[in-house]
């Protein structure tokens, strides 16, 4: 549990941070916005048309009598309604930040830079960035489709389908969640795409501590547009920690020792478990 709070942590710190900077909050809203949009449209098709795709899948039982025909074809609306939110809840992470990586690659150097030490820089042109993330999405996405059929077959057994199976479903939603988030500053830092599911299955319980409590909150309309700057702020903190990363002596800096005066910051032989990052 001590690992779950961890990552539940850097969730909290994150959000602080953009709290304290609301340049940085605005500036990180626009591109959920614009991904909300999309996949708003996409579930309302989609719930419209899970009926049709279900009596389309199910010819077979087109001769059943009441009440096993409405019992089937209801079951597996439900299953492909809640298929396509588990696709979109770990999806939309992956498209927003593609849609915002100029903006999220600036606010993860904002972070690195007022933590202290060196604030890494790919050098790559924007397209090849763009390149990379869409190329490291769609491995991320074959993951999850894996993952989601299995879950998805799982959820007829009887009991085990209806509570086993949605648990996993979260768990398996906060892993790939926390790894397109942290792959931001990740990317920054030359780490590939298998080092970094290594890096993520070691800490398996931080990750899944960030990841869960997020992945339940997207569920709620907006509040998945509100909380991704602040969890691309979180996932730059814990990548900085994954890394073994440590702040630069920065005890020179004005606007620290003025954070430091007012309490907002620990001292050099403070608990460090404090972040408060300069404007």
């Amino acid at each position: 549990m001590r690992g779950f709070g961890a990552g539940f942590g850097y969730l909290v710190q994150g959000q602080k941070w953009v709290g304290r900077h609301g340049r940085w909050f605005g500036f990180g809203l626009l591109p959920g916005l614009v991904t909300l949009v999309l996949y708003a449209g996409a579930l309302v098709g989609l719930g419209y048309g899970a009926d049709d795709l279900a009596a389309w899948a199910t010819p077979f039982a087109d001769d059943w009598s009441s009440p096993w025909l409405g019992a089937l074809r209801g079951t597996l609306t439900a299953l492909v309604f809640v298929f396509g939110l588990f696709l979109a809840v770990v999806t939309f992470t992956a498209v927003t930040l593609l849609i915002g990586q100029p903006f999220y690659e600036s606010l993860s150097e904002a972070v690195d830079r007022s933590e202290g030490g060196e604030v890494p820089e790919s050098g790559l042109p924007l397209w090849r960035e763009l390149w990379i993330s869409a190329r490291d999405s769609l491995r991320v996405l074959v993951r999850v489709a894996f993952f989601g059929i299995l879950l998805f077959v799982c959820g007829f057994i009887p009991v085990v389908g209806q509570t086993v199976v949605p648990a996993l479903g979260f768990c398996v939603s906060g892993f790939f969640l926390t790894q397109e988030l942290t792959s931001v500053a990740l990317q920054r830092r030359g780490v590939e795409f298998k080092e970094r599911l290594g890096l993520l299955r070691g800490r398996r319980t931080v990750v899944l501590g960030f990841g869960v409590p997020l992945t339940l909150s997207f569920l709620v309309p907006f509040v998945a547009v509100l909380l991704m700057p602040g969890a691309v702020a979180g996932a730059t903190l814990m990548a900085r920690d994954l890394l073994g990363e440590t702040p630069g002596d920065d005890r020179d800096d004005p606007f620290r020792k003025n954070d430091q005066a007012g309490g907002n910051l620990p001292s050099s032989g403070g608990d460090q478990g404090v972040h408060h990052l300069p404007h």
